[in-house]
């Protein structure tokens, strides 16, 4: 057998090789490090004086940001920045200068950073947070009624189970990121998984391709530190000297290290892992919290609908006569017409503390007005205003009552002033979806 080896750590660095590295080296700093308040307000900034997972996902989802919003231009300034300082260091650099140590140092830097960047999104689809279950006004909304991406994330959602492992996967290839021994087998990971993650964010239209693209650039730096080693051994099969390099450090540094990492683990894997699970028990961070009106949950016929007094027959051509309404568990209130619905198109991960800025299951959706509410009881009143931030002023006012446990009566204003009337019949409707799961694919199934 041939012995060639094509690639020696103890061969000094070329000077093509320096001019290379500048500019990596920098650019991969700049997109690394906290370099705005936004990195800070999330690291000191908690609501109820308590840190959250919530604070951790946004850590995580840190990047530079020049120009006041997500964009590949803010990478071209990073490139320019990196640029201007790759050439000053490259008139005042010194021979002495260990380019193995700062090489070593800036993926140290990288893989931490892009470990916390996929754990962030692991933990929250290891406990099926990401996408949850579809609601009930989403489950009676029509196929075709949704965005591209909706139809994503609900298909994701109907499968917790292989949303888990989705998760398991990437919380498997971020840990591995925290060896320096099994950093490229966590590339190896990392990269086919979130190269399909941007992929799938290009053709279901999502809205973090730009981020995901950003992680598949941190793994490929990583990756490339042993790539042409592993084509040589694997591809051409021939002998290669691995990689040996390790720094030496000092018994206080060592310390320090041992301690920084440990306080990683526990901050970024340990308790964001517990933070995230007690957000899982407590419920899906995309609905709403307040619960509804009591004993209301489901799917309501419209039996009988009137208008300033003028009753309306049933039709799916009125834009005025409602179809059906359902009551969400939460305090939501979804009425089906034929009335045409400006899309909500707000459709990047965001974790919102609040109930009104979570329009998760308005957003990518037409077919449906979406409602929240305060209920009066003691005036039997729901007070409703559109979720829709297209319709922010429009509000209903609607007395209620509930003769028996199927049926629900409202008369009150609707959002054009007028006086309505409407009896709801509730439908005993069962879902497919969540009857197959019960009885197994290979099992009989009836509805």
């Amino acid at each position: 057998m041939a012995k060639e080896l094509l690639l020696d750590d103890s061969i000094e660095w070329q000077g093509w090789e320096k001019n290379i590295f500048r500019f990596f080296g920098l650019y991969f700093l700049i997109q690394v490090l906290p370099l705005d308040l936004r990195f800070f307000k999330h690291l000191f900034v908690t609501e109820d004086w308590a840190f959250s997972y919530r604070n951790i996902f946004y850590l995580s989802k840190y990047s530079p940001n020049f120009i006041g919003q997500e964009s590949f231009i803010n990478w071209l300034i990073v490139a320019v920045l990196a640029g201007i300082g790759a050439l000053i260091w490259s008139r005042i650099d010194k021979p002495t200068t260990d380019y193995n140590k700062l090489y070593y140092g800036i993926r140290v830097l990288v893989r931490y950073r892009l470990a916390l960047g996929v754990i962030a999104y692991g933990f929250i689809k290891f406990f099926p947070l990401q996408a949850p279950l579809p609601s009930l006004s989403n489950l009676n909304t029509n196929y075709g009624d949704f965005t591209a991406w909706k139809l994503f994330s609900l298909g994701l959602g109907v499968v917790p189970n292989y949303q888990s492992f989705l998760g398991l996967v990437e919380i498997v290839g971020g840990l591995l990121l925290l060896h320096r021994k099994t950093a490229t087998i966590g590339t190896l990971i990392i990269l086919p998984f979130t190269g399909n993650v941007f992929v799938s964010n290009i053709a279901y239209e999502g809205g973090e391709y730009i981020y995901s693209f950003y992680l598949i650039t941190l793994a490929l730096f990583l990756f490339s530190y042993d790539a042409l080693r592993l084509f040589t051994l694997v591809s051409l099969e021939k002998p290669t000297l691995p990689n040996k390099y390790q720094p030496v450090f000092q018994a206080n540094w060592q310390k320090a290290r041992w301690a920084l990492k440990a306080v990683y683990i526990l901050m970024f894997v340990v308790v964001y892992g517990a933070e995230t699970y007690a957000a899982y028990k407590k419920g899906p961070y995309q609905f709403p919290a307040k619960q509804g009106l009591p004993h209301s949950e489901g799917i309501y016929n419209v039996s009988e609908f009137k208008v300033n007094s003028t009753p309306l027959p049933y039709s799916k051509t009125d834009s005025t006569r409602w179809q059906d309404v359902v009551f969400e568990k939460w305090n939501t209130l979804s009425i089906k017409s034929n009335r045409s619905v400006k899309l909500d198109l707000s459709n990047t991960e965001e974790i919102h503390p609040n109930d009104d800025d979570r329009t998760y299951e308005l957003a990518g959706s037409q077919g449906r007005h979406y409602y929240s509410y305060e209920v009066d009881e003691k005036q039997h009143v729901l007070h409703l205003k559109n979720r829709n931030k297209h319709y922010a002023n429009e509000a209903l006012e609607l007395h209620y009552s509930q003769p028996n446990d199927s049926t629900i009566v409202l008369s009150g204003i609707n959002e054009r002033r007028d006086s309505v009337y409407a009896v709801l019949h509730k439908i005993n409707k069962k879902y497919l979806t969540f009857e197959a799961q019960k009885t197994g694919r290979r099992s009989g199934l009836k509805l």
